[in-house]
């Protein structure tokens, strides 16, 4: 089993930075696939960023370039650097880990952007 833990998330004005973190209640490197996922007001949840065990990531169309994930093995944790922040990216933010054969989820973390 897999516990997840987010934080970061907040107010910020479009063109500002944030970064989100997770830690994870077990050692990243024995996770198959950490990732971040968003889910806007009305819309679907979507896949933002993920890495596997082998460091690969992939990102959405809409954040590559802007947005970085990476982890920190010693803390056991995943981040999502967030550059260049649209009102378009608001959205509660899920942390996500494939461990095994099952899927976990962090509670969520708000991520507003302003004008």
């Amino acid at each position: 089993q897999v516990q997840l833990v987010e934080s970061g998330g907040g107010l910020v004005q479009a063109g500002g930075s944030l970064r989100l973190s997770c830690v994870a209640s077990r050692s990243i490197s024995s996770i198959n696939v950490m990732a971040w996922y968003r889910q806007a007001p009305g819309k679907q949840r979507e896949l933002v960023a993920a890495m596997n065990s082998g460091g690969s990531t992939n990102y959405a169309d809409s954040v590559k370039g802007r947005f970085t994930i990476s982890t920190e093995d010693a803390k056991n944790t995943v981040y999502l650097q967030m550059n260049s922040l649209k009102p378009e990216d608001t959205a509660v933010y899920y942390c996500f880990a494939n461990y095994i054969v099952k899927y976990y989820w962090g509670q969520g973390t708000q991520v507003t952007v302003s004008l």
